[in-house]
């Protein structure tokens, strides 16, 4: 990539903006981080530049300018990864509570999808157990591209369903919070302990539908124009 701050430089200042970097990578990028990835799932804590250099066929020179290091390269395969999560974009003027419900129903479904892959059980099992020892700071890395830059991502929409009517709620955080738990209920503590669930793309359907209700039934407006 040219110009702009390098993955390496992004995680250092703890600046990345939003995490949907697919827009910023080339394809041979998103290839490279996709063997990051499957890596990490065959080689946990192991993963090493010269071994994702080996996968993706591609010079350590090449990594260390795209990602800076191996930190840089951690960096970016949560970036890459957690921004499977879409939020569907909603009209602030013309919100209603069918296209609010699609957007967060999106949103859990992406979510949980993700964060049911092996890939991201991989992931988060490393970070787990990087959390303060001192190796490096993927668990800061997976919490500020992870779930504090979703939380900057779904808030908006949140925001927009109370200006609207839509939604009733005193504080964004506790809202967002309270949805997260809804989505996410055991489901990721169990498969970070091994737990053999299987989410067909029914069932996570099924969930994401029913959180959503769930969300609504606890924070929709039961009064004014568009009153739930």
């Amino acid at each position: 990539m040219t110009g702009g701050p390098t993955f390496r430089e992004k995680s250092v200042l703890h600046s990345v903006p939003d995490i949907d970097t697919s827009e910023a990578l080339t394809e041979r990028q998103k290839a490279v981080l996709d063997a990051a990835l499957r890596l990490l799932v065959e080689e946990g804590d192991h993963l090493t530049m010269t071994a994702v250099a080996r996968r993706a066929s591609c010079s350590k020179e090449t990594l260390y300018k795209w990602f800076g290091d191996r930190d840089g390269l951690l960096t970016a395969t949560v970036q890459w990864q957690a921004s499977k999560v879409r939020v569907a974009p909603v009209d602030g003027k013309g919100l209603d509570l069918a296209s609010l419900t699609a957007s967060l129903e999106r949103f859990a479904s992406d979510w949980l999808k993700v964060i049911s892959s092996d890939t991201s059980i991989a992931l988060n099992r490393v970070a787990v157990s990087h959390a303060g020892s001192g190796k490096d700071n993927l668990g800061a890395v997976v919490l500020e591209n992870g779930r504090f830059a979703l939380a900057k991502r779904l808030k908006p929409v949140l925001e927009a369903g109370r200006r609207t009517g839509l939604l009733d709620f005193a504080d964004a955080e506790t809202a967002f919070r309270t949805f997260f738990g809804l989505v996410a209920r055991d489901v990721q503590i169990r498969l970070l302990l091994g737990d053999r669930l299987k989410l067909t793309e029914a069932a996570i359907g099924g969930d994401a539908a029913r959180a959503t209700q769930q969300f609504l039934a606890l924070f929709g407006a039961k009064t004014g124009p568009q009153g739930l």
